[in-house]
């Protein structure tokens, strides 16, 4: 399954990954705008989240007043996204769209999100290499990348062949199993992630899978590819320092201060 099948078919139920996703979407969007506001000042700011998926950080940035766009290359994600949204009383425009070729005007946004782990779906340097440059290109100078990866390093040492399992227990009390395996390939690099979700019904459970590929980049690397794109200042936050979930990169593309001439 291609990347955008993986998210197109899990975009009804991505939510139930979490086991408090309304939580996670503003414990995520005021972390993020903490990390936003303490390098580039108070906002509101102009916010682009490139891999938005069906809303988790955009919505809880835009919650806190910043004017936020989202594109994914899942159409349906996106989709919900907007609905979720709607539902909030929120303004956030979505659109299909692949970061690599980005449809906004050069230097459009204050600042660039790509989190959870978006990034690793791209499994060549070329393709890291050309998001983050159409990253620098619609960012303003000056603009702010926030970035987040599982963190590789950690994992290539063990190369873990599966996640515990995650339960979410909705209002009415039914659960949902959420649990991964991991295939490794031979380069040691690169894993196919299969995603399975038991659903409930009634006495017996309805079993759903998708399976998408990722490279395991660690986080030097990730910062190193992000320098060569034309970003600077590139600065890895642990969780332990931000609270978020996941190592967050934030870089810079360069300003007026920043150029030699």
């Amino acid at each position: 399954m291609d990347t955008r099948g993986f998210y197109d078919v899990l975009a009804d139920r991505y939510d139930l990954v979490y086991a408090d996703w309304d939580a996670s979407v503003a414990r995520q969007g005021r972390i993020l705008d903490a990390l936003l506001t303490a390098a580039s000042g108070p906002g509101p700011h102009t916010v682009l989240d490139t891999a938005c998926g069906i809303g988790t950080q955009a919505l809880g940035l835009a919650a806190r007043g910043h004017r936020v766009t989202g594109t994914d290359l899942s159409p349906r994600s996106v989709a919900r996204a907007a609905r979720e949204a709607a539902r909030r009383g929120l303004d956030l425009p979505v659109g299909a769209a692949d970061m690599r070729a980005l449809p906004f005007a050069d230097a459009s946004f204050d600042a660039v999100v790509c989190a959870d782990n978006a990034l690793p779906h791209l499994l060549t340097a070329r393709d890291v290499i050309a998001a983050l440059a159409e990253t620098r290109r619609v960012l303003r100078p000056g603009g702010l990348l926030l970035l987040s990866t599982r963190p590789y390093a950690d994992l290539l040492r063990d190369r873990p062949l599966s996640e515990a399992p995650h339960v979410r227990t909705g209002p009415d009390g039914q659960r949902t199993i959420t649990f991964q395996l991991w295939h490794w390939h031979p380069d040691g690099e690169r894993y196919d992630l299969e995603l399975f979700q038991l659903l409930p019904a009634g006495d017996t459970w309805t079993p759903r899978t998708s399976r998408a590929t990722y490279w395991a980049l660690p986080q030097e690397a990730t910062a190193a590819f992000a320098r060569e794109a034309g970003l600077c200042d590139t600065v890895w936050h642990a969780p332990a320092d931000t609270g978020f979930h996941q190592p967050v990169l934030t870089a810079r593309r360069p300003g007026p201060a920043d150029w030699t001439g």
